[in-house]
């Protein structure tokens, strides 16, 4: 799939052109005190590595010659054969791709330092010692090693090769944007503040940390926690390999654990107490930890208050050459980025989020003096939820949920169904229910304007559906005003992303927006998860479960009169599960349109069984090619960037539900009301797909 690079394109399948970078964590099966069959054992991996298109391979701490040796690091015998095993791994790597970090105890200076050697293509690159060695309990690497702290500036001659040497070193790709690796060795991560902080704050976007960790009852639990914090806290990926099988077992015993993370996410882990080498791979995105960065200003304050770092630091530049193979994607590419997909973390989510939407309102419901809410049910899912929401807050509020005023408004294309379906949950919620029918309106209005749909032509034009919209959002505010009340907005995150709403009408206005910070794919998970969890009753979750499978319509126009088919907001606009992705990466990452692009297709090609969150139903799985999901992007990046701010730029206030964003312009989103999108699909059509298929 595959094409040569040409011009200023770039090659559509690669993971190199969308700022991703192949990384394994290696853990060979160690010979102890064998240095030789350790570098073949290195050698091995390193071989497989580059078979599989990964780029960086870290191995565990001391790998060359093995961890648990005690006294043997003294010996000179031991120490000689350890520099030779390291000739024959730097000569072996001369054809490979893979950036091989590498453990072995090595001599400078009348002293012994425990050091991670960085190898390219046969080049030692740089070796950075160890700065924190534990010497408690099990510990005692004093007897054995010096320090790395004070190192900074110095060389080391090992076999013959002369390499920068110290705790100031990260090593930056020229051909690569991005992959800067920092490194360090097993207790400097479990230090208050660990190297790889001033490594990062000196640009390093990959950490890595050669360890030899043994294994007691609960530390795995302790090591992934500290990997994952340190990708959150630095900014970065994190690649962690700990010495396992072959490690002398006198009194330690050793689980071979290697954990891939970025930004705080699990990518890959290996399987722990293995009998046989490992290989663990993933792909990090390393583009997105530099955007993260650029978006957060205390990265770059802390560097300000570190000294910046960048100074102090020695930056060893090589030709990484890389591959820009299509290799696929080796990274759990989620299809609904709001969604988690396991059913632990799903379930916490929804909690949270319906927790924050009650929390929200009721807060609103105090400042305004205890008023009624005001709510227009459709039968549709976002109206729901809304209700949902306001009768949960009237029980906390301790008030019963007849304050709340819920009115459907029928219009010339409202269903039976969703009729019927908003008195049947107004009626189950127990909430002070009432019909107004707005078509006697809406013909006055129509006839008034000199609409052809008042004397009964087909003209279904924005006009017409306007009409109808607006009608309902003005009865709504005026009985806001007659009850003493306030109108809940029903309009949901994905609608203001794409403009899919009026201006000035009830999913764009009302005194408060409960669900805009909330995606449509989230909000149907919501109010799966009320039911799931008990939130109501069992014969209102049969009719939530029903409201489910109802069409996604604004139902503004009558249904086509040969097949009866309803209007369809998705045969419009393009799938919401498609939207909310794009929405996703490029709100809260800023990603160019061709990776959104690229993400997208790994995520929705297939619509096998992996990757689908908890409960999704069978019947609706399924997948997009690719032009299909060019054809989608490309209408969101118009809507996004070039039709809807304006509607965005006057919305009411309203509670921030998603990591992955809000919309407000008080928030997450600030921008000009009358931009252009030329820039995105200028970047996707240089880049993207159609490239791609030539």
């Amino acid at each position: 799939m595959s094409q040569g690079e040409s011009g200023s394109g770039r090659d559509f399948g690669a993971i190199h052109s969308h700022g991703l970078v192949r990384v394994a964590a290696a853990t060979p099966l160690v010979a102890t005190a064998d240095p030789a069959r350790n570098a073949e054992a290195t050698i091995a991996l390193a071989l497989e590595a580059g078979a599989a298109g990964v780029d960086v391979v870290v191995y565990p701490e001391l790998g060359l010659s093995a961890y648990a040796l005690d006294d043997l690091h003294m010996q000179e015998a031991l120490l000689g054969e350890v520099e030779r095993a390291v000739a024959t791994v730097c000569e072996a790597s001369a054809e490979l791709g893979p950036v091989l970090l590498v453990g072995a105890p090595l001599r400078r200076g009348g002293r012994l330092y425990n050091t991670a050697l960085v190898i390219s293509r046969g080049r030692l690159l740089g070796v950075v010692p160890k700065t924190y060695l534990p010497n408690s309990r099990e510990y005692y690497e004093k007897r054995w090693f010096a320090s790395g702290a004070g190192t900074d500036g110095g060389e080391i001659t090992v076999a013959g090769r002369t390499a920068p040497f110290g705790t100031d070193l990260v090593f930056a790709a020229s051909d690569l944007a991005d992959l800067v690796v920092g490194v360090e060795i097993c207790e400097d991560y479990w230090a208050p503040v660990p190297p790889s902080s001033f490594a990062a704050l000196a640009g390093a976007t990959l950490l890595a940390n050669l360890s030899a960790s043994n294994i007691v009852v609960g530390k795995a639990a302790v090591r992934a926690s500290l990997s994952a914090a340190q990708s959150v806290r630095a900014m970065a990926a994190y690649v962690y390999s700990a010495a396992g099988t072959g490690e002398s077992t006198t009194d330690l015993a050793w689980d071979g654990q290697g954990t891939i993370h970025e930004l705080g996410d699990l990518l890959a882990e290996s399987e722990r107490f293995a009998d046989g080498p490992q290989l663990v791979v993933a792909d990090v995105d390393l583009a997105r930890v530099r955007l993260e960065r650029m978006r957060t200003p205390t990265f770059g304050d802390a560097a300000v208050f570190a000294g910046e770092p960048s100074r102090r630091f020695r930056t060893v530049r090589f030709d990484h050459r890389p591959h820009r193979r299509d290799v696929g994607l080796r990274r759990h590419q989620r299809r609904f980025p709001f969604v988690p997909d396991t059913p632990e973390r799903l379930d916490l989510d929804c909690y949270e989020a319906f927790n924050i939407q009650v929390h929200g309102l009721v807060r609103r419901v105090r400042a305004t003096g205890g008023g009624r809410m005001v709510i227009g049910v459709s039968g549709g899912l976002d109206s729901t939820h809304a209700l949902i929401v306001a009768a949960k807050a009237c029980d906390l509020l301790g008030v019963p949920r007849t304050s709340i005023l819920g009115y459907t408004l029928p219009g010339f294309a409202t269903s039976e169904e969703t009729k019927a379906n908003a008195w049947a949950l107004m009626r189950a919620l127990g909430v002070t229910a009432a019909e107004i029918d707005i078509r006697p309106a809406a013909r006055q209005l129509l006839g008034d304007l000199g609409h052809p749909a008042a004397a009964g032509a087909a003209q279904y034009d924005i006009t017409y559906e306007n009409v109808q919209a607006g009608l309902r959002t003005d009865y709504l505010f005026r009985l806001a005003n007659l009850q003493g009340g306030f109108v809940v907005g029903t309009g949901d995150l994905s609608e203001l992303a794409l403009g899919w709403c009026t201006y000035g009408v009830g999913d764009q206005m009302s005194h408060y927006a409960v669900n805009a910070g909330v995606p449509k794919t989230l909000i149907q998970y919501l109010i799966r998860w009320t039911v799931s969890s008990g939130q109501v009753d069992d014969a209102t979750g049969r009719l939530l479960t029903a409201i489910l499978d109802t069409e996604i319509s604004p139902e503004l126009v009558p249904a086509d009169a040969e097949t009866g088919a309803m209007q369809s907001t998705q045969d419009r606009i393009g799938p919401y599960e498609l939207h909310d992705f794009f929405l996703f990466h490029v709100l809260r990452y800023g990603l160019p349109p061709s990776t959104v692009a690229f993400l997208a297709w790994h995520a929705w090609r297939d619509a096998g069984t992996a990757g689908w969150p908890a409960g999704f139903p069978a019947a609706d799985r399924h997948a997009y090619d690719l032009p299909t999901i060019e054809r989608w992007l490309r209408e969101f990046l118009v809507r996004f960037f070039a039709v809807s701010q304006f509607k965005r730029s006057a919305l009411p206030n309203g509670p921030k539900v998603s990591f992955g964003g809000s919309l407000s312009p008080r928030g997450d989103w600030r921008a000009p009301s009358d931009a252009s999108a030329a820039a995105w699909l200028a970047e996707l059509d240089r880049n993207g797909p159609r490239r791609q298929r030539g």
